[in-house]
């Protein structure tokens, strides 16, 4: 196991306090309605620091190790993850590729309001035929003097209709592949940007998801965050987002896992507790050992990472291992729950339906072995070929 800093530990138990006081009584009701993270607790959060932990201090930030911000989010997580998603998104989500590969100019403009919750930036790729192959992208921006007009469509963006600011991929050019790439900053009052209706999603209910139509949406240039052929850049930004997903599937399984090890010493039939039982006992077991694994993975590389970047490799094995482990430990749990699993009351099925769309997220589990085996033999592998 890494060992925590005593600073990390105390960072640990005031996200473990505030999430079980502030979140854990709303966290159903949420799921219920698809009720969007209050914009007043955001802001609270970035009253607390917490918002933009990874972030330079200069902006307002903690200039912390990665590690620091994904304690924070997995204690989030585990009672809610619309609480954590404003953690997730400021410090390793869209926040960091403007932190890492914006202006001067725009680190100062937009770091400040996402540290201090006024703002979050939403990350749009995906489109109706690029999802995996995200250098599919048929959306377009030319530039026109000092604006760049954005024309297409997006799908799947997380975030979209609540989030108020968007980064999105963008076709800058007519070279083929991640070439011809970049990405821009839109607004969401941006005139000639509509949302499609919210997506009626298995899970992550209250995140958001819809179409997003771009009709010569023009935006000042100023807000081209990555300019054309900086594509490959973005693997990096993708490694720390990579890990913040692992995080979220931690803390279902460890969630799942501590629900679980309650309730097996709780209920009891044929006159005992169901711990008593040895089928129980193996069930709990491989739940163990599925979360410690993951968490050895991601905390292995985030502590890598340290203030910046983790590598490659280390954050799609975590990734792939989490995404897979939080499906696995969350259906024992329903299993291992009988009856009572089966019921929204008990909050292990939501933990299943949302497993199952972070391993969806930000690559999947396929794409990850894609990656592992590439950087594994340095080799890169043409799936159009």
């Amino acid at each position: 196991m890494i060992d925590l800093t005593d600073e990390q530990r105390d960072l640990k138990n005031l996200a473990a306090k505030l999430a079980a006081d502030l979140y854990a009584p709303h966290t159903q009701e949420w799921d219920r309605e698809r009720t969007p993270f209050p914009v007043a607790e955001r802001r609270r959060l970035g009253e607390l620091g917490l918002l933009g932990l990874t972030l330079p201090e200069e902006y307002g930030g903690g200039g912390r190790p990665l590690l620091d911000a994904l304690i924070v989010q997995e204690e989030f997580a585990k009672v809610s993850p619309l609480a954590a998603w404003p953690v997730f998104e400021a410090s390793a989500g869209p926040a960091r590729v403007i932190h890492l590969f914006g202006t001067e100019e725009q680190r100062k403009r937009y770091l400040p309001r996402v540290i201090s919750g006024e703002i979050i930036i939403a990350i749009t790729i995906s489109e109706p035929d690029a999802g995996s192959a995200a250098t599919d992208v048929t959306t377009t921006a030319r530039i026109e003097g000092d604006e760049v007009v954005i024309n297409g469509a997006k799908r799947w963006c997380s975030g979209a209709g609540h989030a108020e600011k968007y980064l999105v991929y963008v076709r800058l050019g007519s070279e083929p592949g991640g070439k011809g790439m970049g990405a821009v900053l839109v607004d969401r009052e941006a005139a000639g940007l509509t949302f499609g209706p919210q997506e009626q999603l298995m899970g992550h209910r209250g995140v958001g998801s819809a179409d997003m139509y771009f009709a010569d949406v023009r935006v000042p240039i100023d807000d081209l965050v990555i300019p054309k052929g900086g594509f490959g850049k973005l693997f990096t930004a993708f490694s720390i987002e990579r890990l913040g997903n692992s995080t979220m599937s931690l803390a279902i399984g460890q969630a799942a896992l501590d629900r679980t090890a309650r309730y097996v010493q709780e209920r009891k039939q044929f006159g005992k507790d169901i711990a008593d039982f040895q089928l129980v006992q193996g069930a709990l077991a491989d739940m163990v050992v599925q979360v410690e694994a993951a968490r050895l993975l991601v905390y292995r590389a985030a502590k890598n990472a340290g203030t910046g970047a983790p590598v490659a490799i280390e954050a799609s094995i975590a990734k792939c291992f989490s995404n897979e482990m939080a499906k696995k430990v969350s259906d024992l749990a329903i299993q291992l729950h009988g009856g009572y699993g089966y019921s929204s009351e008990y909050d292990v099925e939501r933990m299943h339906r949302d497993a199952h769309g972070w391993a969806i997220a930000g690559g999947t589990p396929s794409i990850q072995r894609i990656r592992i085996a590439s950087e594994y033999l340095g080799r890169r592998f043409d799936q159009r070929a």
